[in-house]
């Protein structure tokens, strides 16, 4: 496990439990903007949700901060009945008056590394199908349509696939 990266300007480390607040309020600014109509009610308890995922001990939530201030966050872990080799990215979010500044790309970078680290091979996730600014992200990144899970008719999310690159 790569415990901290020290960019110019920029440190990305693990995110600490007491932080839960801060990560809360990324992921919300985060996702509203892939919903026109404003956040859904679902339902969903996020603090709960997020001090869950920030004490499993399966998992990592890595977060970037520049100046201080929490800008980006990643949550992944092998999903239920994978292979060890595969990792789930679960959550990752950019606040969105840093898109476009590297943020994105340099936590997306340290997560692959975390993943070559833990020899993982395979990398998946569930993006929005609305959320064309963050499919053209990990396009760039190289990830690709999830061959085994085809975004169908309706579908709400698209299915991708990364190959983690050999170190």
């Amino acid at each position: 496990m790569i415990e901290e990266r020290v960019i110019p300007g920029r440190v990305i480390r693990t995110v600490l439990p007491a932080e839960v607040a801060d990560v809360v309020a990324l992921h919300a600014r985060a996702r509203a903007t892939y919903y026109p109509d404003g956040l859904p009610q679902e339902g969903t308890d996020w603090l709960a949700a997020w001090q869950s995922a920030l004490t499993r001990p399966d998992g990592r939530v890595l977060c970037l901060v520049e100046a201080g201030r929490m800008i980006g966050l990643a949550s992944f872990r092998t999903p239920d009945g994978a292979p060890a080799d595969t990792v789930k990215l679960f959550q990752f979010h950019v606040d969105p008056g840093h898109w476009r500044r590297g943020a994105g790309t340099a936590l997306h970078t340290a997560c692959v590394e975390e993943w070559q680290a833990d020899g993982r091979r395979t990398a998946v996730l569930d993006v929005h199908v609305d959320n064309l600014r963050a499919q053209a992200f990990y396009a760039r990144q190289g990830w690709v349509q999830d061959p085994a899970n085809p975004t169908a008719e309706g579908d709400h999310h698209r299915c991708l696939r990364l190959t983690v690159p050999g170190e």
